[in-house]
This record gives C-alpha cells, sequence and structure tokens, in this order.
C-alpha cells in the first residue's frame, strides 16, 4: 500500500503561495542593504571577476559571461540576466556603471534597443573593485551554488554604501523597492558623520544628502522638507524637471528627467500640435549627436511668446516634468526584507563595514600568525641545513623525525619538506629575520587595531576617505528651490484659442450667435419671425460671454462655443438652465476684472467685477437680488471709475448724474439706492427708473425722445449733477420721456 501524505489544497496553496512569495522577495526582487545588489546582479559581478574580466582586462564576448553565469549560479533565463548585465553598463541607468560595455548597449532614447550578447563584449568597470577587492580575505560568507558543486558569496564585502549610490527598483509579491540613486562624495560624508554621531537625526544627515543624484542634469523640485520627510520615513517621492534655455525665439532641452526619452518627449509635444493645443509652437527639431546627448529644439512663433508659460504647459503635459516614487526596500543584515529610513540603512551598512574590516584583519591577522610559525621553522631548517637534508635523505617517514629532532609542529614541518632543494640555497637568516620583523609589526598593528573599537572605526573611515579620492564625483542633478520656479500647469482652453475679436448677439427670445470682428451690426443681422434683437457685447474671443436674466442670475458660456452669427444661433436654453418665466437682459464680454454696472428699475444698482457673475453652472449664479415687482435693467459696462459719471432716467423724466464710484463694489446683492423715486409710484408703477448708462470723463450724453434728440455736454449735465440716491431734476417738456441714452460718434 502507497504510503500518501494528505494535504488540502487550501494549506497547500497558501504554504506554496508563501514560499514563491518569499523566493520572489529575497532571492529577485529587492537588494541587499550590505552590497545593495540583487542576486542575479551579484552572480554577474562575480561570475565575471572569476572570468578575470577586471577593469584593465580585454574584453569579452557578453554571450560568455552570461554563459558562465547560468551554468554556474543562476538558473534562469539568458534574456534576463543579459537585460540585468546591460543595466549596470548603461551610464544613464546606473550612476555609478558596474560593468564597461563595448558595442551597441542602448541609448537614452530607447534604452531597449541593445544589440543581441553574442554581438556585445563587456568587462567590469574601476568601481566594480568597491565590491570585489575584499571578496578573498575571509569577510563574507560563502553558500553552494544551485547544484551544490560551486561556492558562490551571500554577499560582496562592498566598502561604500552601495545600496544609496546606485539604488534599485524591484516589484516582488506585496512589496517592490524604488531606491533613487545617490551622490558618492555626499553618502560618504553622511557615513563618516554617522560613524563619529551615531545618534545623528535624518535633519543632521540632510545636511550631508540634501537629495538624490540620478545619471542626469534634470533639476530636482522637490521642496527640501518633503525631501526630507522622504529620509525621514523611507517612503515619498522625488520631482525632476527638464533643464532648458531660451535663445531668441527658440527653448533648448539639454537634460531630460532620468529614464525619459527625448523621442517621446517630441512625439508628445507634436501630438498636441497636431491637435492645435500648442499655437505658439512652429517648429520642433531634435539635434543631440554624440557631443550633445541631449538637445532639443522648440521653435517659438516670436519672440514676444512668453517662454516660461509655454514651459510651464510642457511640465504638466509632457514627460519634460516627471515624478519618482521612492520606497527604501531592502533586505536587512538579519535577512529580513523591511523599510529603511536614511538613517537606518546608513547605520546597518556602518555595522557591515565594521564587521567586515573586522573580519579582514583577523583574517590577515591568521595568514601573518601562520606566517610568523612557518619561518620561525624555516630558520630552525636554515641552522641545521645539513642535518635536515641527511633526515630527508634517511628516513622513510622524515616529517615525524624531523617534529620529534626539531621540536617543530605539523605545519612547520610541513612547510620544510615542501621545500624544493633549490630554494634551500635562498634560506639566508637575515632575509627570514628580516620578513619576520615586518610580519611581527604587521601582527602587533592588526592586534591594536582589533581591540580597539575606536581605532577600528578610524580605520574605516580613513578607507572611506580613500575611496572617496579614488571614485568620487561632482553632483549631477541639481536640487533647485520649487518655490523660485513656474509652477506647471497646462494651458486652459481659452488661453489656446486665439484671441479674435468677436462681437455677441442675443435676440429678444434668446437666441444667441457670435461673428467675427467689431464691425458687425447687430440689428442689421436677420432675425426668426417674431423675433428681434435684444443685446450685444464686443470682445475677444478667448473671453467668456456672461448672460444676465429677469430673474438676477447670470450664466456663462465659452465664447468660441457659440454657433455662427451667419446663421440664426441657438437658443441659450439649449446650454443653460434659467428658471421658468425668466427672460434674457443682455450679454457681457470683456477681461475677468472688467466691470459692469447692474441695476433694477426700483432705481438699486452696484458695480460688480466680470469674474464674480461667471460660473459654470446650467443653473446659473445669483448675482442680483430683485426687490419684488421690479425688473431688471441691461448690464451698462463701466470704463472706470475715476471721474466716469453714472446717469439715471426715471420714466417721469427725472435725471441724477453723480460719480459711478459712490455705487459700491459687490460680487452679488441688491446693492444702495441710485435715485429716489416715490415708493408709491414704484409700487403702481406709475414711475420707475427706465435708463441707467455709464458716461465716460468729459463725454457727451445724447437723448432719443421719439425722433428728436438732445444733446448734454460736460457744462450741460453739471445742473443734474447730485449726490447718489437724491431725486435728480426734470428734463425740459418734449424729452421726459426718453427712449434710449447713448454718446454720438465724432
Amino acid at each position: 500500500m502507497l504510503d500518501l501524505e494528505r494535504q488540502s489544497i487550501a494549506d497547500f496553496t497558501e504554504k506554496a503561495y508563501l514560499d514563491y512569495s518569499m523566493y520572489v522577495i529575497l532571492d529577485r526582487a529587492l537588494p541587499s542593504l550590505a552590497d545593495g545588489l540583487k542576486p542575479v546582479q551579484r552572480r554577474i559581478i562575480y561570475a565575471m571577476s572569476e572570468l578575470g574580466l577586471s577593469a584593465a582586462a580585454k574584453f569579452k564576448k557578453s554571450a560568455r559571461t552570461v554563459g558562465d553565469v547560468l551554468g554556474k549560479y543562476h538558473p534562469h533565463g539568458d534574456t534576463a540576466c543579459y537585460e540585468a548585465m546591460v543595466l549596470m553598463a548603461q551610464p544613464f541607468s546606473f550612476r555609478y556603471p558596474l560593468v564597461e560595455g563595448q558595442g551597441n548597449w542602448g541609448s537614452p532614447d530607447d534604452p531597449k534597443s541593445f544589440a543581441a550578447m553574442r554581438y556585445t563584449e563587456a568587462r567590469l568597470t574601476a568601481f566594480a573593485r568597491v565590491l570585489l577587492a575584499e571578496l578573498g580575505q575571509g569577510t563574507v560568507e560563502w553558500a553552494p551554488n544551485f547544484d551544490g558543486t560551486l561556492q558562490e558569496p551571500k554577499v560582496l564585502p562592498a566598502r561604500l554604501p552601495h545600496v544609496l549610490l546606485n539604488g534599485a527598483s524591484g516589484i516582488a509579491v506585496g512589496m517592490a523597492t524604488d531606491l533613487p540613486p545617490h551622490n558618492l562624495r555626499e553618502v560618504v560624508a553622511a557615513a563618516i558623520h554617522m560613524l563619529e554621531h551615531p545618534k545623528a537625526t535624518a535633519r543632521e544627515l540632510q545636511a550631508f544628502v540634501p537629495g538624490p543624484d540620478y545619471p542626469t542634469e534634470a533639476r530636482i523640485i522637490t521642496p527640501r522638507e518633503q525631501l526630507l520627510k522622504m529620509y525621514e520615513t523611507g517612503s515619498g517621492s522625488v520631482k525632476m524637471r527638464a533643464r532648458w534655455l531660451r535663445d531668441g525665439a527658440r527653448l533648448i532641452i539639454d537634460a531630460l528627467p532620468y529614464q525619459v526619452s527625448g523621442s517621446k518627449v517630441l512625439e508628445q509635444i507634436a501630438g498636441q500640435m497636431q491637435a492645435k493645443k500648442l499655437p505658439w509652437v512652429e517648429d520642433l527639431r531634435d539635434e543631440s549627436d554624440h557631443r550633445q546627448p541631449t538637445r532639443l529644439v522648440v521653435e517659438m512663433r516670436s519672440n514676444r511668446v512668453d517662454a516660461e508659460r509655454l514651459m510651464a504647459h510642457l511640465f504638466a503635459t509632457t514627460d519634460l516634468e516627471r515624478n519618482y516614487r521612492v520606497n527604501m526596500n531592502a533586505i536587512g543584515l538579519d535577512g529580513r526584507p523591511r523599510l529603511f529610513d536614511l538613517r537606518t540603512i546608513l547605520s546597518e551598512w556602518l555595522s557591515f563595514r565594521v564587521e567586515t574590516v573586522r573580519r579582514r584583519l583577523e583574517n590577515r591577522l591568521e595568514k601573518v600568525l601562520d606566517r610568523l610559525h612557518v619561518l620561525q621553522g624555516y630558520l630552525v631548517a636554515y641552522l641545521n641545513i645539513d642535518e635536515v637534508i641527511a633526515i630527508i635523505r634517511r628516513e622513510e617517514e622524515p616529517k615525524p623525525v624531523l617534529m620529534a629532532r626539531f621540536d617543530l609542529t605539523d605545519r612547520q614541518a610541513e612547510a620544510i619538506l615542501e621545500l624544493k632543494l633549490r630554494h634551500l640555497s635562498r634560506l639566508e637568516e637575515m632575509q627570514i629575520r628580516g620578513e619576520q620583523d615586518e610580519l611581527l609589526r604587521e601582527r602587533q598593528t592588526l592586534e591594536e587595531t582589533l581591540g580597539s573599537e575606536k581605532r577600528l572605526r578610524h580605520l574605516v573611515r580613513e578607507e572611506l576617505e580613500a575611496d572617496v579620492e579614488t571614485y568620487g564625483d561632482d553632483r549631477r542633478s541639481p536640487l533647485e528651490d520649487a518655490e523660485e520656479l513656474v509652477s506647471a500647469e497646462a494651458f486652459a482652453e481659452a488661453d489656446l484659442l486665439p484671441t479674435e475679436p468677436v462681437t455677441v448677439v442675443v435676440s429678444r427670445r434668446g437666441w444667441v450667435r457670435a461673428g467675427k470682428g467689431h464691425e458687425l451690426d447687430p440689428e442689421s443681422l436677420t432675425y426668426k419671425a417674431g423675433d428681434g434683437y435684444l443685446a450685444h457685447a464686443r470682445g475677444k474671443s478667448n473671453q467668456p460671454a456672461v448672460f444676465l436674466d429677469s430673474a438676477g442670475r447670470t450664466y456663462g458660456l465659452a465664447t468660441h462655443t457659440l454657433p455662427s452669427a451667419r446663421g440664426h444661433g441657438e437658443p441659450l436654453s439649449s446650454s443653460v438652465s434659467p428658471p421658468a418665466g425668466a427672460e434674457w437682459i443682455g450679454v457681457m464680454l470683456g477681461e475677468p476684472e472688467d466691470r459692469v454696472l447692474l441695476a433694477s428699475d426700483y432705481g438699486y444698482g452696484f458695480i460688480a467685477r466680470l469674474a464674480d457673475l461667471q460660473t459654470r453652472q446650467k443653473s446659473g449664479k445669483a448675482s442680483m437680488t430683485v426687490p419684488k415687482g421690479a425688473h431688471v435693467l441691461p448690464p451698462r459696462p463701466v470704463t472706470g471709475l475715476d471721474d466716469t459719471v453714472l446717469v439715471a432716467v426715471t420714466s417721469a423724466g427725472y435725471l441724477l448724474a453723480f460719480p459711478v464710484a459712490e455705487l459700491p463694489e459687490l460680487a452679488r446683492g441688491k446693492g444702495n439706492k441710485i435715485i429716489n423715486v416715490p415708493r408709491k409710484k414704484l409700487a403702481d408703477r406709475s414711475e420707475f427708473v427706465e435708463h441707467v448708462f455709464v458716461l465716460p470723463k468729459g463725454a457727451t450724453l445724447r437723448l432719443h425722445a421719439g425722433k428728436r434728440y438732445m444733446n448734454l455736454g460736460p457744462s450741460d449735465l453739471e445742473n443734474f449733477r447730485g449726490a447718489r440716491a437724491l431725486r435728480g431734476k426734470v428734463l425740459p417738456r418734449g424729452f421726459r420721456n426718453v427712449d434710449r441714452l447713448e454718446v454720438p460718434a465724432d
């Protein structure tokens, strides 16, 4: 009978998935804090060192390296292994490349465009010595490879905090890492400070490491406090912005954010040009070459284009500005994956480095003691050379005889027996004693260093400083104050429209249309049967039109969306939803800061800015409070408050003129009294305010009464001047029933 183990599918799948998750986290996706490498990267570096591919060696085919890695240490796909190798060779991907390539290893425009591994050659860079220099000195633990035939290092003895220098990115199961690269000089300065001040805070460390340092010269614009929070918590984001300059009517972009393709950026800009969303851009060119790897040229239509505003739009709508997620997940020294902050990374790495140096010194001390032991045996052999030779010639087993005769250890006797005969003549006493003296001094230094934690940490500091001198370089990604830069902001739809003169016309039944130019005569247009001209406003096509109804509500519509004046237009009710029974009163057009006079025939009114009257709501905005029984008068544009005169005329022929500035400026409301009309007459509608008019400084007012008209010049108007809210003066006979007011053309 078969001996079977029974297990539920739920238990089996849970265990299998957890095992798979831990494998992906520990053996594939996350870097080790000790050397900053993922397993595949570590195996590639180690295999290349075993092949003798140092920075001074000749290049070898990449296929040879990949074959060794797969056959000896990493039994996975050759494509994935080669891509990991390519990434370490690309200077635009790694801040400090570990592999030096020969051939096509991709380009910043297309990092995946590298040639096949049978065509490319590679060797290690000089910087890779930081990871490998102490490998054979007893510094790290070793483990069997996948088939148990070879040994491979669990981690490499990194002399520098490589986990911060080149960073890492990877996606595991339920965990991802995005470690940004940093500048070597800055990181080592912080490590040395941490070595001497173990309780240093992230804010203190930020004085040395102000932010990440990518392999590109694009600017980091993340605020300093946000970067500090990222270093304190281990998570956050970094924002980069392309570097650009203006040359006449050209914008030259000469540095792109990390891993951004110049061809993709040009494609994004060209797409906006085709969609007519960039009217200020005339042409695009890519002038990049081997001398200037990044040079994108944007030709503007003229020198008058606001370059800062245009670039702010491009930053918001293309990859010229990019955010990078930061999650500083790594595998700690205890073998567990977790989120690290900057202080913990440096603290743990320094622990690793101090222990690595300790193990290196202990290993060296062991070798020194062994050599001294052997030299002591050599000295005995030299002083008794004839007897030693005689014993070797005479005895069948000379080793135990030598040990007994000269009180030698097994190691000493074995070393003497392994000497070739021709070497015996070289065993000169002075040479042996000279080497002994040197080794004794080295032993003393090693024992003193190992016996003092202070000396050990001082040695670590000296080695860090020496590596900075060898491998350190200047920062590439400048840090800039985001407050001093123009914020990325896409153009509003109105900004993208041509600023053409336009006339908006509204009919009595609420049909609206817009015609190009200001020469259009609204009253000469054709209207539907039973309909006719009501009001018009002149402005620009990129200005929103504001409509006023009899309920005192205002509505905003984009002028460029209005139908053409060639037809009858469209009803406003198809775009907005006025209250039942409301009638249209007028239309306003202008800049947001332009002012208009809103008034009712009860003699109340106020000054309002167009920006306060605009709204996107279909139901409009309650801008004006209309007294019960009153009617809204057509709005009047206010060209200025200084010396501008407001003229009010009642149905009984009373006229009052006073400065517009006496009326309040409100966002909404009823307003103040303009002219005094007896309340009883307002109630029975025997008298009401029929016209309000805003007269520019020094202008003449023309009053039309039937076929007759009368001009009131500035001096004539003085007779009707008074304070706001007075009764005014009655007009001459024949002009007490005014049809309309206007400023006569010259």
